[in-house]
Formats: C-alpha cells, structure tokens, sequence
C-alpha cells in the first residue's frame, strides 16, 4: 500500500527562496523519472515526516498529488542540514509498480543465540541493511535473519540470508552479515613456550 503526499510545483529557485521555505517549515525539492522534465517542488515538512513513519521508513512507495496529477514516487535522496541534521532537500523519483527498483533494506536480527550467549560470546550485525533489487509490490520494510542456531565463531554471510519473495540482494555473496564473537568462557589457547637458548651461546665471562 502507499502513502499520499500532497507537494506543491512551481516554488521559486534559488537559495534565499530555499532557506524561505525551510522558515516556513517547508522543504524543497525535485520531482523527476519515467522520461518526465524535473519539476521543483515543495513539500510541507510534517506531511514528510508523517508519511515516512511507517515500518518501510524512506522505502515507503508514495503517491504524491501535484497539480491535479498523481505520481507512484519514492524518496531518492534527502539532504540534511550539516549541523541540526534536518532534511534541508528532498528528491522525488517517479516509479513504474511492475518494474524493479533498487532499495537499502535494514537487517533485524531475530532468535535467540544460546549457544554463543552460554559461552559468554555476542552476536554482532556486520550489515546494518542490505541492498536489494525487487518491485515496488514486494518492496520489504525489512530482512529477518534468525540467530537462534548460531555457535560461537560462525558467520552467516550474504548468501545464506533468506531474502523476501520477489527480492534479491546485491553485493558479494561472501559478505558477512551477522557474526558470533567468542565470549570470555571459551577456550583460551595456551600460552606459547618461551623461546629456548640458541645452541653455541656464548658464556659471559666474568671480569678481569
């Protein structure tokens, strides 16, 4: 299901037309793709906030309302303010539901490792989201991986992630994604033997 966003086209060029907008809690932006020109627009910075709020966050396929006009849309890019980290820019990238797109999904990691947990070892995330290529329709909010049969020392990696129907991800298939860090319980190797007198050492002498 999508989201509708009401924007406005036609807002003033320029950056003092810009930080006028953003006073006025607005923000501007562009809305383009399907072959179309791109056209600014501005866009109210609660309806943003609002409608990106839902499980699938900046994945959230949109259906902005623009002079008369609707457009199935997703969020390409937002730039923030480099100190207050506000969305400063937004662009708005038209989209055809049937065809695939390319989206950043967050991994969240499920189970319960009792083995690793019994040995006084964690279960880390190395990717915090994977890139996956799927349709609008089948868009995840987010990738399940379950933990529950990890050991300590094991890796599930790229491929061994179970993707969502009609997702596939992008990137090495070796590429870890969760791993088990060994804990304080587990064996500690032995500490190596010091080092033995080199044959034909010569003696210290004592002094004249």
């Amino acid at each position: 299901m999508s989201t509708t966003l009401r924007i406005t086209s036609g807002r003033a060029e320029g950056s003092a037309a810009a930080r006028r907008l953003r006073r006025e809690e607005n923000i501007p932006g562009v809305l383009y793709g399907l072959g179309m020109s791109p056209v600014s627009v501005s866009v109210p910075r609660a309806d943003l906030r609002v409608a990106l709020s839902g499980p699938a966050g900046v994945n959230t396929i949109l259906t902005l309302e623009v002079d008369g006009n609707s457009y199935p849309a997703v969020v390409k890019d937002m730039q923030r303010h480099p100190v207050r980290r506000t969305v400063a820019h937004v662009d708005f990238m038209r989209i055809d539901l049937s065809e695939e797109l390319t989206v950043s999904v967050p991994v969240h990691l499920v189970g319960n490792a009792k083995a690793v947990l019994a040995e006084g070892g964690l279960v880390d995330a190395a990717a915090d989201t994977l890139e996956i290529v799927t349709t609008p329709a089948n868009m995840p909010s987010e990738v399940t991986v379950d933990v529950s049969d990890m050991k300590p020392g094991d890796v599930i990696r790229l491929s061994d992630v179970t993707l969502p129907f009609g997702c596939r991800a992008l990137g090495d298939p070796d590429m870890p994604v969760v791993t088990a860090v060994v804990g304080s319980k587990a064996e500690a190797p032995a500490p190596a033997a010091a080092p033995a007198a080199a044959d034909g050492a010569a003696e210290a002498k004592p002094a004249s």
